[in-house]
């Protein structure tokens, strides 16, 4: 793998950023809009969405230890060849995932299977890259740069591929007849974006300083097992990462269904998630200015707060508060820039530097999908209090897409009281 070390550092980190681009493409954008797609244009029920989206991401769950592990033994000469797998793979999954064949579209059990066939392929190949990235990133913290700025540039690229995710399926389900082409040319897009953010990556980006200590792959996996297990940081920090996390699932999942009938504006749902992704991108830099002036933890507790005003506002919404939902989606958007920036580095500062940092964030992402599975529950338990796609004044869809969150994210903020943020903060003050 041929590195461009001789380009400045700015280019080199933006070179690694890119691929956060169709990263995010492919996750939390396709966790919103997929239910809504399945239901609105191919008739799935509601319930069994649901309960699609759930397994999927369980099975999807339970292997990212594993993966952090393989990726932790693939030596930096092969990972071009892992990495070149896990996008192949998710290419063929991004683009099954929105054109099943017509062969599956007669029949809710065919077509519910081919969902969830081509969710745990996509969430597989997402992960393949995923771990591998984030491991990638932690270690660019020796680098002049720094782990903040690193993760800065990665998530900004990230929301950039989250709002064209977010505008470009529902502007494509409003097109009527021309659905399936506009998917299609989605897809092959999407494809593109991906190989050239891959080849950035591999032959532009600053290399992996991957590190295999005493804990590490030479140990075997029940040493690394109980190095992480002694790491009393890392073992408080996953808890409030949890809970803070499925704060942030529920109203993914649910966002559309709330948009189209508690606020009856299914024609605005391209704009507000883009409004969601804008603000949060236009936070980020605030919040990473914040993290180096008043900490890490501080920062990422001052989005909390702000993240429970906002959907404890959308609580009280009714049809027609387009205005108000926009205020929401800005504040909510927000406080997703410290969900997105400043956990990451808070797990950096507390991985020893001989520790395999992809068994970690295999670890760290098992929290985040089994949060998104968790969420996908949602559907299923408002088929239970009677909501079904379409159904205006719903309350119970108000208070689950809004009060459980604030919920959630309550108790991420009490949590979080028991952690330390001086790992964390003597790693970014060397950095930057």
């Amino acid at each position: 793998m041929t590195i461009m070390t001789a380009a400045p550092a700015r280019w080199r980190y933006l070179a690694y950023g890119l691929l956060g681009w169709p990263l995010a493409m492919s996750a939390l954008p396709v966790y919103i809009q997929a239910p809504a797609y399945y239901s609105s244009q191919l008739g799935l029920a509601i319930a069994g969405t649901g309960w699609v989206l759930f397994l999927a991401r369980l099975v999807d769950t339970m292997q990212d230890p594993w993966l952090g592990r393989c990726i932790d033994r693939v030596s930096v000469a092969r990972l071009p060849l892992w990495m070149l797998a896990g996008a192949l793979l998710l290419a063929v999954a991004f683009y099954g995932l929105w054109l099943p064949p017509a062969l599956v579209r007669h029949g809710d059990t065919a077509l519910l299977a081919w969902l969830g066939l081509m969710l745990i392929l996509a969430y597989s190949a997402h992960s393949m890259l995923n771990i591998a990235y984030l491991a990638w990133g932690a270690r660019l913290s020796q680098q002049a740069d720094g782990l903040l700025n690193a993760a800065a540039l990665r998530e900004m690229a990230g929301l950039i591929g989250a709002v064209l995710a977010s505008v470009i399926p529902g502007w494509l389900m409003l097109s009527g007849a021309a659905v399936a082409s506009g998917m299609q040319l989605y897809a092959a897009g999407f494809a593109v974006l991906l190989g050239l953010s891959l080849v950035a990556l591999l032959y532009g980006a600053p290399a992996w300083n991957k590190v295999t200590g005493s804990s590490g792959v030479a140990s075997g996996w029940r040493a690394l097992s109980a190095s992480m297990a002694a790491n009393r940081g890392f073992r408080r920090l996953l808890l409030p990462y949890f809970f803070n996390a499925l704060s942030v699932a529920i109203p993914a999942t649910l966002a559309l269904f709330f948009i189209s009938d508690r606020l009856q504006a299914s024609h605005y749902a391209g704009w507000f998630l883009a409004t969601y992704f804008l603000a949060t991108a236009l936070g980020l830099p605030a919040w990473v200015a914040a993290a180096k002036r008043w900490g890490v933890l501080r920062a990422w507790r001052m989005g909390m707060v702000l993240a429970i005003l906002a959907f404890a506002g959308a609580v009280l919404l009714q049809a027609g508060d387009v205005l108000w939902y926009g205020l929401v989606c800005i504040a909510a958007g927000l406080a997703l820039g410290a969900d997105l920036a400043l956990p990451p580095v808070l797990l950096a500062g507390l991985i020893a530097e001989d520790d395999n940092t992809a068994a970690y964030y295999g670890i760290w992402t098992l929290l985040g999908k089994l949060a998104l599975a968790l969420s996908g529950l949602t559907l299923p338990l408002l088929a239970a209090l009677g909501y079904q796609p379409g159904m205006a004044g719903n309350a119970a869809l108000g208070w689950t897409y809004a009060a459980l969150p604030c919920g959630c994210k309550l108790l991420a903020l009490l949590l979080s009281a028991s952690l330390s943020e001086a790992p964390a903060q003597e790693r970014v003050a060397t950095s930057t």
